[in-house]
């Protein structure tokens, strides 16, 4: 398996659109970078979120996910609570190729802020708007921008296709097109 190219991405996501909409440069004068990068791609947020509003008593359970511990929210920007958390949804729809897995990673400029942003891999085949969970680790409220970098995605490819794909097996998150709650 190795890690794939920008020159790879951006035919990949020509092809098979793999990445919609898709960016082929890099921005980033006046936003928090995002679009193609030397072996990745960093995504961008939608402007809609679910931001926790638990009470300190709450338990989150991922077998028992609580949508009401969550309030819908849809703006440019989104304050994220001190010691807290928000659901968010990608910009790009993605398609991922049977033999092509990705791992991401938060963007240093919110890192630098305490604020960190958590996308599992996208498995062989998986498709959908990603849900990431962008936490606040700062004791105070913190913003974050809609349309703007959140975190890259790195491609890696095998030589050959997987066994099972996440289509497959019919996984619980495919095709997602809302933020998705733990099932």
């Amino acid at each position: 398996m190795s890690v794939k190219p920008d020159n790879w991405i951006m035919k990949m996501a020509k092809e098979k659109k793999m990445i919609e909409p898709f960016s082929e440069s890099q921005s980033g004068k006046e936003t928090i970078s995002y679009g193609v990068s030397a072996y990745g791609y960093d995504i961008r947020l939608s402007d809609e979120f679910k931001i926790f509003k638990g009470h300190q008593d709450t338990i989150i359970d991922p077998k028992d996910s609580n949508e009401q511990d969550f309030e819908s929210f849809k703006g440019k920007e989104c304050i994220i609570p001190p010691n807290s958390f928000v659901l968010a949804k990608s910009l790009e729809y993605f398609r991922i190729p049977k033999q092509v897995i990705t791992i991401a990673s938060g963007k240093s400029t919110y890192a630098r802020c305490g604020i960190i942003a958590n996308v599992t891999p996208f498995e062989p085949e998986w498709e959908g708007f990603a849900t990431l969970s962008v936490s606040n680790t700062a004791p105070k409220p913190a913003k974050i921008y809609a349309g703007e970098g959140i975190c890259q995605l790195l491609f890696f490819e095998s030589d050959e296709e997987c066994g099972i794909s996440y289509a497959d097996k019919n996984g619980r998150y495919q095709a997602q097109k809302e933020i998705t709650h733990a099932r």
